[in-house]
């Protein structure tokens, strides 16, 4: 499929394009691998869940299944996440009719190193330069059974060398010749300055970013404006803030286990919604978001979101923001589950 267009995809508030659904992308950072950070894993999993392999592949494609016929038709992937691309590469091979209809993101610049293990001692690693490059994109293609639409460098930060390095810029170019959209994901701090120092680079391979954006971390908003303003394609990523926007995140029993998710969520119940629906529908409010990406594990919270709804017109959200590198530094100490 060609890649989404971002200037005929606006889902902001009032939005005709489409349902929410067109708006809405699968992300399967949680179900290609055993354990993830995600708030209430063993809950959504099932506290005894058979995590093998085979038991996950099979998850997986029951919640694929959910989201094509729910219309959801981006999908989104990674090398670093577990067998998250066999998963939805042996999707696609089994339901082959619908790869046309759909749009394929993956990301390379990680690698999964957790050997399938619940407690493995480093479940990731990071390097973005040729070497890996050079190793992950055929294994990509191998994984899918073809290209992906859109290739993003995973988790570009202050501290990359990739912004730099011409070699590989060249790589990326004679991707974007081939017609795959190339782009990178954010994560940190500085998300914003990350953005726009590739949004300056000259002669840039680069025409789609996804970052984390949510009611709790804000700070990326005006430089994925500004992408948007260049036509780039714009998805956002941990719209839940990895379960802290939701109701397991937000309480313990009855009392508060998460200060600011509390404060989402008392605005949350002004506004009658759930916790999950009211952060979603925040972000794809988002005037410059062409697809926000849920991290549904089950096929029920896939329903859910699609009930998401934007704030009420006027709502003050910005009192529910905390400061990025506090944001960071949690999201850094979360354990994997």
């Amino acid at each position: 499929m060609t890649p989404i267009d971002p200037s005929t995809t606006h889902p902001g508030a009032g939005s005709e394009s489409g349902t929410l659904a067109s708006h809405l992308g699968l992300g399967l950072a949680a179900l290609g691998r055993p354990a993830y950070i995600t708030t209430g894993r063993a809950s959504d999993l099932g506290p005894d869940a058979d995590r093998s392999v085979e038991a996950l592949r099979r998850h997986a494609h029951e919640v694929l299944d959910a989201a094509w016929w729910l219309g959801i038709r981006y999908v989104d992937a990674a090398r670093s996440y577990g067998l998250a691309e066999q998963f939805l590469g042996s999707w696609l091979a089994a339901h082959p009719g619908r790869r046309d209809e759909l749009t394929i993101g993956s990301k390379w610049g990680y690698e999964y190193v957790g050997d399938w293990s619940m407690s493995a001692e480093v479940h990731e690693r990071k390097e973005h330069d040729t070497a890996l490059f050079d190793r992950q994109w055929p294994e990509t293609l191998e994984a899918l059974g073809g290209r992906p639409d859109v290739y993003l460098i995973h988790s570009l930060t202050p501290d990359s060398p990739a912004l730099t390095d011409s070699a590989l810029l060249d790589r990326l170019r004679g991707l974007t010749a081939e017609g795959v959209r190339i782009g990178f994901s954010t994560s940190g701090p500085s998300q914003a300055a990350v953005i726009d120092a590739a949004l300056a680079l000259r002669d840039s391979p680069f025409s789609a970013v996804q970052s984390t954006w949510n009611l709790l971390e804000p700070s990326a908003g005006s430089a994925l404006a500004r992408a948007n303003d260049a036509r780039w394609l714009v998805v956002v990523k941990e719209a839940l803030a990895n379960g802290r926007l939701t109701e397991a995140g937000a309480l313990t029993g009855d009392g508060p286990a998460d200060p600011h998710a509390q404060a989402a969520r008392v605005a949350a119940e002004r506004d009658s919604q759930t916790l999950e629906s009211f952060a979603l529908g925040a972000a794809v409010a988002q005037p410059w978001a062409d697809v926000v990406l849920t991290g549904a594990v089950t096929r029920r919270q896939l329903r859910e979101n699609l009930r998401a709804q934007p704030p009420a017109p006027g709502a003050d959200l910005t009192h529910l923001a905390e400061p990025a590198a506090v944001y960071w530094a949690a999201r850094s100490a979360r354990p994997w589950t």
